[in-house]
């Protein structure tokens, strides 16, 4: 292997090594009305959308942040080995309804379905901005 080929080998390494170690652990439903929202009111947005809980929402500055996805496991026993593989990339556009939100993210349907069985109903996940 030359010396530039090991030195951008070893600097993606470091690179996805630092990504992981910053992901947060956090769980993960899904919804399927997707307008209005808090957001964007009827704007369209697509569907590879989320809505923040509590915990991201900070009083609506999670609008427009993009969050990257992965299904990590199950949080019950219905469907024992729920995650698909893989990640998803979904852009906030509203809140998770408040107290009921069960999760970290409300993905949408679309987005849950990419990376988890969506029997599972709710996952549990790690995400980064």
């Amino acid at each position: 292997m030359a010396v530039g080929t090991r030195v951008l080998f070893f600097m993606g390494l470091v690179i996805s090594l630092v990504s992981a170690a910053s992901a947060i652990s956090g769980t993960a439903t899904y919804y399927n009305v997707y307008v209005p929202s808090a957001c964007y009111g009827f704007q369209d947005q697509g569907v590879m959308i989320a809505a923040a809980g509590d915990e991201l929402w900070a009083n609506g500055a999670a609008c427009g942040r993009m969050y990257r996805v992965t299904c990590q496991g199950r949080t019950n026993l219905g469907v024992l080995q729920p995650c698909k593989g893989g990640s998803v990339t979904v852009k906030i556009v509203d809140r998770c309804p408040s107290p009921g939100c069960q999760a970290t993210i409300d993905l949408s349907q679309e987005a849950f379905s990419q990376i988890a069985d969506i029997n599972a109903g709710k996952i549990l996940i790690d995400y980064t901005q």
